[in-house]
């Protein structure tokens, strides 16, 4: 079985933000922010998807990828 990708760590650095600015002004636990940028989620949070596809004028599909194994 394959995994989902996080693609934040490209998209802030496109849009050349911190995780503490980003993690503040969405109001996104820095905790659980971290666990997507590195992948290590278990859950995915819908309202924190739809906060960072707003944030990042993205779609989905620019957020997070499948990756088969």
């Amino acid at each position: 079985m394959g995994y989902l990708h996080m693609k934040i760590n490209d998209l802030l650095e496109k849009k050349g933000v911190s995780k503490n600015q980003i993690c503040k002004e969405l109001e996104i636990p820095r905790s659980n922010f971290n666990r997507y940028c590195r992948d290590e989620f278990q859950r995915i949070d819908a309202n924190y998807i739809c906060k960072l596809c707003e944030y990042f004028d993205c779609e989905i599909q620019e957020l997070i990828e499948y990756v088969k194994d």
